[in-house]
């Protein structure tokens, strides 16, 4: 027999293999009840109440589960449809919207923010004249991070009027010269897109992103979620060490959804990543440009990796922020990631575009789970053999910090605990203090003891008992998650007499002392 035929048909055997093993999925080797496993382990380490995890990859849901409750109290069981406030995760859709625009020639990414928002000023008259679209998204206007979050923060402004007084709001770095992650900036992008479109950031996200992607059951704002079924419930951290997460409820803050307004589900995010990892299309359909994305995922304002960092994962070498998304690089592949903090939700969306890999994370805790989970997640698809135990390397991590604080602690001199007497009479700290920023805080005595309310903010405030002279413990009337203990400090002016009022609080989500509240002369004093 001749052997050329043969050799003729072996080729093409070995060819045919080729061809089909290429076309395998890559996850084929990844073990899906190791991970159920190790995801089902983490959630009870972790204290976590629920969690929803969705995986794409090779543009198909190849993963989508639900773990825990809905309410620590109430119980219902989370699953892949249980509908999650997905927080800052948000402000990639903002960006794809603005993307969008950008394709029909409706915006430029270099335009001046002034040209649509004249009446967004900085705290320079050069910054607010260079201000441009890339800088709204890409944390990089001079603002230190969180700056003027507490003008969105259960207050009564609108998003023009939040907008408005971001002019009072001091920078820490050089404008484009360093880092500051800004939810401000991204409550003005969605202006933008309001002012071109003549359409709210919420219709547009709807009708643009929700209808097309088939994520029917999402949805802009905390009040549409009333009469919705299957929704997860925020929770606060534990009040004891060892104790379970407290529920909580939400609270409808639709100034601030631009940046971070979405609820949605691990399955109906799912459709999102999709679309994201396909350059703009999903199921053939092309929302958003491949310049676009690659526009969005370009690092336009890069920050140093902390030594820290770099000892904990060797593999990363850059770290910046594009247009809307977090990037980075991790065992040699980028990544384009997000977190989302809301008041008792954490959430974290990882996409890694060199392996058609998505995954997202949604929790109903003030946790950091997501991280971790995402990571341990990724090792498992890109085959890394005896990869680090996430969950674990994280607690322990936390562990060694909150031990390292408590030693800290006790090493502190014990403050003597005498009752502190008051040196003043009630009725001198009495009276209304103004902000330029934040508008007037209002001091009253009520029943022989002093009361601070926060016009703009009804829901804050709370009674003050004296801590030491002329500094007062505030409890807060309303125990919200993110709150942290703070102190009302009076301060006297030359005259000896009670002029202004500071907010000092030791909390990582709001700048207390950028409110600087001065007495407003002749505002009488309030008894009741």
């Amino acid at each position: 027999m001749s052997d050329k035929p043969f050799g003729r048909t072996y080729r093409l055997l070995l060819l045919a293999l080729l061809l089909w093993s290429t076309a395998l999925p890559s996850f084929a080797q990844v073990d899906f009840q190791k991970l159920d496993a190790y995801y089902q382990k983490a959630i009870k380490d972790w204290n976590v109440p629920g969690m929803a995890i969705a995986i794409v990859k090779n543009d198909s849901v190849v993963f989508a589960k639900g773990y825990g409750v809905r309410d620590a109290q109430k119980g219902g069981t989370v699953d892949a449809n249980t509908l999650f406030g997905i927080a800052s995760n948000s402000k990639a859709y903002t960006a794809a919207a603005l993307a969008m625009l950008v394709d029909e020639g409706k915006l430029k990414w270099d335009d001046k923010v002034t040209q649509y928002l004249p009446y967004l000023q900085l705290y320079d008259p050069y910054v607010t004249e260079q201000l441009n679209i890339r800088d709204l998204l890409s944390h990089r206007v001079g603002l230190q991070t969180f700056s003027g979050d507490l003008l969105w923060y259960n207050t009564t402004f609108s998003r023009k009027e939040i907008l408005q007084r971001a002019r009072y709001l001091k920078p820490t770095y050089p404008f484009r010269g360093g880092y500051g992650y800004s939810n401000l900036m991204f409550i003005a992008a969605g202006e933008v897109i309001e002012t071109i479109t003549g359409k709210t950031w919420e219709q547009f996200i709807q009708e643009r992103f929700f209808k097309p992607l088939g994520m029917t059951n999402s949805y802009t704002s905390v009040n549409q979620l009333k009469g919705v079924d299957n929704v997860a419930s925020p929770h606060a951290n534990p009040t004891t060490e060892g104790g379970k997460p407290v529920p909580t409820v939400f609270t409808a803050w639709d100034n601030w959804n631009p940046a971070a307004g979405i609820f949605t589900s691990a399955n109906q995010h799912a459709q999102w990543m999709r679309l994201q990892l396909n350059r703009g299309t999903y199921k053939g359909q092309r929302l958003f440009s491949e310049a676009a994305s690659h526009t969005m995922w370009t690092m336009h304002n890069p920050f140093p990796i902390a030594p820290q960092a770099e000892a904990l994962t060797p593999s990363t070498h850059f770290s910046g922020a594009g247009l809307g998304w977090m990037l980075n690089d991790y065992q040699g592949r980028k990544i384009v990631t997000h977190s989302g903090g809301h008041e008792g939700m954490n959430s974290r969306t990882m996409l890694v575009p060199e392996e058609k890999l998505g995954i997202v994370i949604l929790t109903n805790s003030m946790s950091s789970i997501m991280t971790p989970m995402a990571y341990y997640t990724v090792d498992q698809f890109l085959g890394i053999k005896n990869g680090r135990d996430w969950s674990r390397f994280t607690l322990d991590l936390a562990a060694k910090g909150r031990a390292a604080e408590k030693a800290a602690e006790a090493k502190k001199p014990k403050e003597k605990t005498a009752k502190a007497k008051l040196t003043r009479d009630l009725n001198a700290y009495a009276g209304t203090y103004h902000s330029p920023l934040y508008g007037d805080a209002v001091v009253s005595v009520k029943n022989g003891k002093l009361v601070l309310s926060l016009p703009s903010a009804p829901a804050l405030g709370g009674e003050l008992s004296l801590w030491k002279p002329d500094i007062f413990y505030l409890a807060w009337k309303n125990n919200f998650a993110l709150l942290t203990p703070t102190k009302a400090r009076f301060l006297p002016g030359p005259d000896g007499t009670v002029q202004e009022l500071r907010l000092d609080s030791d909390n990582p989500d709001f700048h207390f002392s950028e409110l600087e509240f001065t007495r407003v002369p002749g505002a009488g004093n309030q008894t009741f």
